[in-house]
């Protein structure tokens, strides 16, 4: 007997909704990967590996953190929404593959508005222009007295073309009337590495990375996006206080999955993150990096994924920014 359509969908919604139960109920079941889509050594990659095993314990499976680099975050981020929305396969979040990314390239392969499916936005972080000693200036007033002496004699690295330390460095250039010369890595880490090695003479980075560089000396803090100046920089002026605001804002490192990704499973990981930031001593590595905890509803970074995201293409569109 052919049921009438109405009938058809509805046993379609209800399989569906039993499928999505049971799914949650048993998970997780295997171990869980969480990709990050930098290379090892940045900022993105330190916070997964501090939440990962104590995620785990909380959900009662491993959690395994994979690096997937290159363009800039696109290429990892693409991976996770190519992921079956069954919980095994998560991303990690950044302003770099959900925002600043998506609005400067217009060949995305994905929608970063409706591809993923936001879970929680772990911590926030301040991020910091840093140069290398050798540099002629060591304070603000004289770094930006030498860009606009020598406009194009020095260059800077970024995790990545459309990333937001390429973006962010594009906005100050464009505020300040400077020009310095990007150079693209596949990643936070390799970019620092030679920031550090004196390769490239400054990078614009999140403060997580650079600041055990900046507290050996190794790199010299200029100037920071923060809300105020930071206790353990107590020195370095925020871009609010050099007359930048817009360039004073805050990265965001939270855990998504790919579209379609069951609301029981997503709120069994917001959970688990949850409990694994109620434990003191992993609240104090990630604070110990400059970030702030959030921990945050999936709603709330859902919410705040689409705000950033609508930030940067108005920065974008206002600084007439491009592609290199």
């Amino acid at each position: 007997m052919r049921l009438p359509v109405l009938s058809r969908h509805f046993f379609a919604t209800a399989l569906a909704l039993t499928s999505s139960a049971v799914l949650a109920q048993g998970y997780p079941n295997k171990v869980i990967k969480l990709q990050v889509p930098f290379a090892p050594g940045g900022t993105t990659d330190i916070i997964a590996r501090v939440i990962a095993e104590p995620l785990g314990k909380a959900l009662g499976q491993s959690v395994i953190v994979e690096n997937k680099a290159g363009g800039g975050g696109v290429i990892g981020a693409n991976e996770t929404t190519k992921s079956a929305p069954d919980g095994y396969t998560l991303g990690m979040a950044t302003v770099s593959t959900t925002a600043a990314n998506p609005a400067i390239n217009p060949k995305m392969p994905y929608n970063a508005a409706t591809d993923f499916t936001a879970i929680i936005n772990i911590a926030a972080t301040p991020n910091v222009i840093a140069v290398h000693p050798s540099f002629p200036a060591k304070d603000y007033k004289g770094f930006v007295a030498e860009l606009k002496k020598s406009p194009g004699k020095y260059s800077f690295s970024s995790s990545g073309t459309g990333g937001i330390g390429h973006l962010q460095m594009e906005l100050y250039k464009n505020l300040s009337g400077t020009f310095v010369t990007h150079i693209p890595y596949r990643g936070a880490g390799p970019a620092l590495n030679d920031t550090v090695a004196g390769q490239v003479p400054m990078i614009f980075d999140n403060l997580p990375s650079a600041l055990p560089f900046i507290q050996s000396n190794r790199l010299v803090p200029i100037v920071v996006a923060a809300p105020q100046r930071l206790p353990n920089l107590p020195n370095v002026p925020t871009f609010k206080e050099v007359g930048l605001e817009p360039v004073n804002r805050l990265a965001y490192y939270g855990i998504l999955g790919p579209k379609g990704l069951p609301k029981d499973v997503v709120d069994k990981i917001n959970a688990g993150v949850r409990k694994a930031l109620e434990d003191p001593a992993v609240r104090k590595r990630i604070e110990d990096t400059g970030s702030i905890i959030v921990a945050n509803t999936p709603e709330q970074f859902a919410a705040q994924m689409k705000a950033e995201l609508e930030v940067y293409k108005k920065v974008v569109e206002t600084a007439k920014l491009k592609l290199e």
